[in-house]
């Protein structure tokens, strides 16, 4: 007998993850398709559209392989910040521009250039891998391309038209991540496109995130092995979708540590005055949230170990804070936030002859934590002290012992798999007509901070580096 479920697809950077979710919100099936982001040229990163629409229909096919499954409806969220020009009939013009992309670099002049008020209202710093960066960038260089081009849509949005044809929208979650969207005013911001000369008919019309855009026409329902009239949603950004997926309490910090690291606070009223110290984003649920992304987590750990000939277990095996251990900046690829950091910027410091592989390999592990603190203490004040943490990164007792004893906090490590997957999922479930599962049990094991010893010193020894 087959089991009414939705569709969720999670489209990453490297990776598309699709999931059937039943009604009582257990996931049935999970597939994983990747591609690549190339690298044309220093400092670009770009995909081809078509390897994401590939990706996704292997992977759905995948899912649909597995169980006996009556989908009912389809929900998405996608990788932030993406630039996917596209014709008007949705075709890309040109490969899509992604957020590690550093070639607009010299257009964040022109925001820097308005008026402080207008420039607070987008309540997120400069970052060149923005879609308002990046479409300054290729109206500039590319203008041929531009005038080819109908709309801009963020990655998600372009796969939501591989099943709905003509579905050119956006949501609230994705536009206020492009420094484009004027959070204060919830419109796209007229300042903006007169300062950077980008046209306002590119700019897609903003939608809730849990609202139809569509139904699944025959065509397209054969070509992806799906119902036919089944609805789907204009779907949100990848972090608005964990919030969903892993049901976050509002005023509860959420760590997550993998490649990067991500410190996010739900349920925020957003302020427009004081200097920008983290992003501010609309939720899918059409509130708020606060976001420090720290870029520089595991990907920085990883290339430490390779440098030192070392392994995981060399990294965690023998950390003694007792010892005189060195200094560590992690900002090998540059950081965001709370103020910017350029890449080739992480270094050790205060090297000693006394200085061995074990004592580099804890100041390693340090300067993470004392990294994460840094943006823990961005955000706004927390009634909740205690953080739920998430991602292979905590796995480690070693590592979630120091970062617990770093922050001073109790943490609870938390099960997010497939979060992000699911809250897509779960948006659909008001399309359906379906109401929402009750959230499962949050169950995390407990890490609570003990003596910090010679960590306060070191972290503002950390600072002073970093402020220099």
């Amino acid at each position: 007998m087959s089991r009414r479920c939705v569709l969720g697809l999670d489209l990453g950077t490297s990776g598309v993850k699709a999931v059937l979710v039943a009604t009582d919100g257990s996931v049935l099936a999970r597939a994983d398709r990747g591609y690549a982001v190339a690298s044309p040229h220093p400092r670009w990163a770009e995909t081809d559209p078509a390897q994401w629409e590939a990706a996704a229909r292997d992977a759905v096919a995948s899912v649909l392989a597995d169980v006996d499954a009556d989908v009912v409806a389809i929900g998405l969220d996608g990788q932030m910040h993406g630039t996917v020009l596209v014709d008007a009939s949705g075709e890309p013009v040109r490969p899509a521009v992604l957020w590690p992309d550093g070639r607009a670099g010299d257009e964040l002049a022109r925001w820097q250039a308005l008026a402080p008020e207008r420039l607070r209202a987008l309540a997120n710093p400069l970052a060149p891998g923005m879609t308002g960066p990046v479409l300054a960038w290729l109206t500039r260089h590319e203008p041929d391309v531009v005038a080819r081009a109908h709309r801009v849509l963020l990655p998600k949005d372009w796969l939501r038209t591989r099943l709905v044809p003509g579905a050119l929208v956006t949501d609230h979650s994705d536009a206020s991540a492009t420094l484009l969207w004027d959070l204060e005013r919830d419109e796209w911001s007229r300042d903006v496109l007169a300062a950077t000369g980008i046209r306002a008919d590119l700019l897609p019309e903003v939608v809730p995130s849990d609202e139809v855009v569509g139904t699944l026409d025959a065509t397209e329902a054969a070509a992806w092995g799906l119902p036919a009239g089944i609805p789907v949603v204009a779907g949100c950004a990848d972090a608005a979708a964990t919030l969903v997926g892993s049901s976050s309490a509002p005023g509860r910090l959420v760590v997550t540590v993998g490649s990067g690291a991500q410190v996010v606070l739900p349920g925020i009223t957003p302020t427009f005055d004081g200097p920008i110290t983290h992003h501010t984003y609309r939720a899918a649920s059409g509130g708020a949230y606060a976001m420090v992304a720290v870029m520089n987590a595991g990907i920085a750990l990883t290339r430490v170990v390779s440098l030192l000939g070392g392994s995981w277990d060399d990294l965690y095996h023998d950390y003694d804070r007792q010892r005189p251990v060195p200094g560590f900046v992690p900002f090998l690829s540059g950081e965001r936030l709370p103020t910017a950091a350029a890449p080739n910027s992480g270094r050790w410091f205060g090297l000693g002859l006394e200085t061995e592989r074990a004592d580099l390999f804890a100041a390693a592990l340090e300067g993470l934590c004392f990294t994460i603190r840094r943006g823990v203490e961005s955000m706004p004040e927390l009634a909740d002290t205690a953080i739920d943490v998430a991602g292979g990164g905590t796995r480690s007792p070693v590592f979630a012992q120091l970062l617990a004893d770093v922050l001073g906090r109790e943490l609870c490590r938390v099960d997010l798999e497939d979060a992000t997957a699911v809250g897509a999922a779960l948006l659909a479930f008001r399309g359906a007509g379906l109401d929402l599962p009750e959230p499962p049990p949050r169950r995390g094991v407990g890490v609570r901070p003990g003596d910090s010893g010679p960590l306060e010193q070191r972290y503002a020894r950390f600072l002073d580096e970093v402020d220099r």
